[in-house]
Parts: structure tokens; C-alpha cells; sequence
């Protein structure tokens, strides 16, 4: 940390921060946050739990794997069902804290070594667990990620365990919704203890994601929320055959299922192929385009945060169609910006989307609305200066 004088003789201004970050190094979410701080011209260091490369300039890059993430995974399209990825999650529920002390070891190594300003880890398990049981005394903030306190938290007493001690060693929180820090403290955060809310991505790049210059025309629906645990695929692919019975031209493209068995499947059952596109993952500005090229974007999930996805679904003019829970709520309110539903019915799904494709107006009003509501609680560069302050706030708490 460097300190520059005010021009009375006190030194407090805090310029240059030397950060270390926990997260899982390959994640966009954690990418596009920790490069804001790289850019700002902080001494960046990150102990990612998977095994990674990054194309931006680091002072340094370790490996500190936990709850098995240093196991290879099958190749795409092997693994991939529902039911795959829940037996999966469940047994990482069970097993991976038994690994988080070992782990903690190495973490505490590295942290030695770098000796930073503060430990920022970018969401609750693994890698919250793994920062707070390797404390060293240097300031530690821990992220909450939409299902960490949801699904992860409550699914056996080792998570709770674990989920409640990283809550009491954290010395600030960031939650990416108002409910997660509501929890935070049922969970043993202290209430006094700093909090921070804003996107878990840091916000949405407005130049990058922006609305089309006309209305769109073409009655495509995305799905950008790939295939995890608590995304409900399964119903989404159940609706499309009861919106084409009402909207024959519509089309459907689902982003990062390319290959996916549960998707295939589900596409070959239904008959479906002829107006289902399954895309791979694809980089920020592709996913612009598709979501400019949008009428509707879905996100059918049973347990969420602020979904990152459709927050720029939202910048880019779709309407939104989501879950219908208390943290989309701080989002949209249903018939004005955007429409929820009970994201495990297929018929409750299929009329949403029917009326977002069909109603012209509520799509325009709700495109104007959540440009507005974009630009002023969810823009990147000025979410991630109030992320540099609160690092700022943190460290000099301590």
C-alpha cells in the first residue's frame, strides 16, 4: 500500500492497493472484476482454485486448489444431465470441506509471501471458506454469490459450519442483492462490519452492452444461463413446444449448452430442432450481439442472485423473463420492466414468453425503464469505483 501526504502532513490517502484475490481463475464473473483493479494499476495477485491462464497482467498467479477443483474434468457433453450435475454437487457438498484445512495451508503460504493490503475472496464456497480458514490477521472480504446461502449453505452441517465462520472472519461483505445481505447476518456477519452492493461481475460494460438503434423485429427468445444445478432447462425446453403452438416463427437460442446431453435430449423428445440453436460459450461482445438480435431473455431459475446474464439481456433492450424470487424482485417488477414466473412450471414459462413476443408495448416501455435502471445502479466503471472505495474502507478499518 502506498501513502501519499494530503498537503496538512497526515498520511491516509491510500493509492495503490496490493490486492490478493481467491477465485476460481477461469470464471468470467471473477475475471471481469479482478481486471478493473489491473487496469486501475493495483498490485493484483490471485490464488485461483482452478487451473487457469488470464490474458492480463498479474503480479503473480498460484494454484491453490480445494473441494477437488484440481481434478480434471470429463470433455464436454459426457457429464452433463441434470441429474449429473446435481449427484455431482452433492457429493462436493459432502467431501469438499473435508479438503478446505490442507488447502488452507497453501493459501496461507501465498499470503505470506505477498503480504497484501487485503483478501478478497469472490464467492463463499470454496473459496471464502478456504480464505478464512487460512487467515493471517490481513483484512478479509468475502463475495456472496446468488445461491451460496440458498442451495450451498444449508446442504449439511460441514457447509453451514463453514459458510458461518467465513461470515465471522470476513471483515466486509459484497452481495449482489439486498436479500443476501439481509442473510449474511442470520449467518453471523456483523451487522456493523461494511457492506457492499453491487453486481457480482462489477456491473454492466455500457459500451459493450447497449440497446439496438430500432425496435426488434425477429421473435428470438435467449437463454444465456447454461446448464447448472439450479437452472431449470428442463422446464424451459418443456415451454418452447406451447409458445411455437402459439408463435410458429419463434426461435429459441440457448448460449453455453453447444453439446450438452440434458439439451439434446430434451430437443430430440420435443421435436424442437428446427427452432432451437444450442451456442457455446461465447466472449462479451458476441453475446451482445445475440442479445441485441433478442425480443425476450429467460433466466429459469429456482435459486439466484442478480444474474449477470440478464442485468445485460436487459441493457442490450430484451425483455426480461425470470424466476420469480425475492432477489429478481429488486430488479423487476413484473408488467412494467420485465415478467416473473414459478420457473418449475413449463405452461407458466410458455405464457410469459407468449406475452413478451406478442406485446409490443410492454417491451418498449420495459426497454426504457431498465436502460435507466442500468445506468443507474448496475454500470461497471462507477459500481467498480465504489468497490476500490469500500476495499479502501476496509483496509483502513483495520
Amino acid at each position: 500500500m502506498i501513502l501519499r501526504p494530503t498537503g496538512t502532513g497526515n498520511f491516509w490517502y491510500i493509492d495503490i492497493m496490493r490486492l490478493l484475490f481467491v477465485a476460481d481463475g477461469r470464471s468470467p464473473i471473477a475475471r471481469n472484476w479482478i481486471m478493473h483493479f489491473v487496469e486501475r494499476g493495483d498490485e493484483v495477485y490471485l490464488a485461483s482454485t482452478f487451473d487457469c491462464s488470464v490474458d492480463f497482467p498479474l503480479a503473480g498467479l498460484e494454484l491453490t486448489p480445494v473441494a477437488y477443483s484440481g481434478m480434471r474434468k470429463r470433455g464436454q457433453g459426457s457429464a452433463t444431465t441434470a441429474d449429473a450435475i446435481g449427484l455431482r454437487m452433492a457429493i462436493r457438498h459432502f467431501l469438499g470441506p473435508l479438503t478446505i484445512r490442507r488447502a488452507a495451508e497453501r493459501l496461507r503460504s501465498v499470503t505470506m509471501r505477498v503480504r497484501p493490503d487485503l483478501v478478497h475472496a469472490l464467492r463463499i464456497p470454496y473459496e471464502g471458506m478456504l480464505a478464512a480458514d487460512a487467515y493471517v490477521g490481513v483484512p478479509l472480504v468475502a463475495s456472496v454469490w446468488g445461491n451460496d446461502f440458498t442451495l450451498h449453505a444449508s446442504s449439511n452441517w460441514l457447509m453451514r459450519h463453514y459458510t458461518s465462520w467465513t461470515l465471522q472472519v470476513a471483515q466486509g461483505l459484497h452481495a449482489d442483492c439486498q436479500r443476501d445481505i439481509r442473510m449474511s447476518k442470520e449467518w453471523g456477519f456483523d451487522p456493523a462490519k461494511p457492506t457492499l452492493l453491487i453486481p457480482g461481475n462489477g456491473g454492466v460494460k455500457t459500451e459493450v452492452f447497449y440497446a439496438p438503434s430500432r425496435p426488434v423485429d425477429a421473435p428470438i427468445v435467449v437463454n444465456p444461463r447454461g446448464n447448472r444445478a439450479y437452472v431449470r432447462n428442463d422446464v424451459f425446453f418443456q415451454a418452447i413446444p406451447m409458445v411455437l403452438a402459439k408463435r410458429p416463427d419463434a426461435k429459441f437460442v440457448c448460449v453455453s449448452q453447444e453439446g450438452e446431453r440434458g439439451a439434446l435430449r430434451w430437443i430430440q423428445r420435443l421435436n424442437i430442432a428446427h427452432a432451437t440453436d444450442l451456442l457455446p460459450t461465447v466472449p462479451h461482445v458476441e453475446m451482445a450481439r445475440i442479445f441485441r438480435g433478442a425480443q425476450v431473455v429467460v433466466s429459469p431459475t429456482v435459486h439466484d442472485g442478480t444474474p449477470n446474464s440478464l442485468l445485460e439481456g436487459m441493457a442490450c433492450g430484451c425483455l426480461p423473463i425470470a424466476g420469480d424470487l425475492e432477489s429478481i424482485r429488486e430488479w423487476i417488477t413484473p408488467g412494467q420492466n420485465g415478467l416473473l414466473v414459478d420457473a418449475t412450471e413449463p405452461r407458466h414459462l410458455a405464457r410469459a414468453i407468449v406475452e413478451g413476443l406478442e406485446n409490443a408495448d410492454l417491451r418498449h416501455k420495459a426497454a426504457g425503464l431498465n436502460r435507466s435502471i442500468i445506468t443507474q445502479r448496475a454500470d461497471y466503471a462507477h459500481c467498480m469505483a465504489e468497490a476500490a472505495r469500500f476495499y479502501q474502507r476496509v483496509i483502513s478499518r483495520q
